[in-house]
């Protein structure tokens, strides 16, 4: 009784896993230089794979704790202010696009006068059409939202697992779409990304949610998977929870790039 958890806060032991994803992160950012300096892109790829290993097994551990016990009413507490500050972070990461473009479309850079000489799309740039296949990955994105949340409300306010585990592998299935979609309208660029400013903001600025949106749905498909394990409760399904918080976010990280990228910078 001597060692008896008299709190509801949870005790973490050493980790040697933040150690290992800094040293990882330090690897992929150094490799990604020297992949830059067209030496050798091995380096990066290592670093991406340490990242990747680093966050399976922390995330495991994590899980290990949900299904212990450990995460009581104020650590899910602390658990969500977390995952508030991590998307407010990704916030700003998003918002340095958005500022580049939008400063480049409003001063766009000509060779007497910014203001006056400046044309914006650049000249020569064919841009996409907005109502065609950018209208239907943004109704498929939505659409994938939806069933997020009707997987949310199945859990929380039902206890319907089956319903839970339809809506997810719903939302995994359009977020492949999505991808799908984005790969094939970016074949079909009339731009690049080297060479013009205009290529360079719109694959940097939808290159990064496409690779949220890669992110998103393995997020969802593990949630998938543990609900087919049978982990999650109406009480307490904070993993869950975050996945859902991050593909929202995503949502509407698109909906201001649909609107302001492809329909008014188009």
């Amino acid at each position: 009784m001597a060692h008896a958890k008299n709190h509801d806060y949870h005790i973490l032991p050493p980790s040697i896993w933040p150690l290992i994803g800094a040293a990882s992160g330090f690897v992929m950012l150094f490799g990604a230089v020297m992949w830059m300096q067209e030496i050798t892109p091995f380096i990066f790829f290592a670093g991406v794979i340490g990242v990747a290993y680093t966050m399976y097994a922390w995330w495991s551990d994590t899980v290990a704790e949900e299904l212990e016990g450990d995460h009581t009413p104020v650590v899910r507490i602390g658990l969500r202010y977390g995952f508030i500050l991590f998307i407010m972070s990704e916030v700003m990461f998003f918002a340095a696009w958005f500022w580049s473009f939008f400063k480049h479309a409003l001063y766009p850079m000509g060779p007497e006068s910014p203001a006056v000489d400046g044309v914006w799309p650049p000249a020569g740039i064919e841009t996409f059409d907005p109502w065609h296949l950018p209208l239907i990955n943004t109704l498929i994105l939505l659409l994938s939202g939806c069933a997020a949340t009707w997987a949310h409300h199945a859990l929380v306010h039902e206890n319907n697992r089956k319903d839970m585990a339809t809506g997810l592998i719903l939302a995994v299935a359009l977020g492949l779409f999505f991808t799908f979609f984005q790969a094939y309208e970016y074949s079909h660029a009339a731009f690049g990304f080297a060479g013009n400013i205009y290529g360079a903001n719109f694959f940097m600025a939808t290159g990064f949610h496409g690779a949220h949106v890669i992110i998103g749905t393995i997020f969802l498909f593990v949630c998938y998977l543990r609900v087919r394990a049978g982990h999650f409760t109406p009480e307490s399904h904070i993993g869950f929870e975050a996945a859902a918080w991050y593909w929202h976010f995503v949502d509407v990280v698109w909906l201001f790039l649909f609107f302001a990228v492809y329909i008014w910078g188009g």
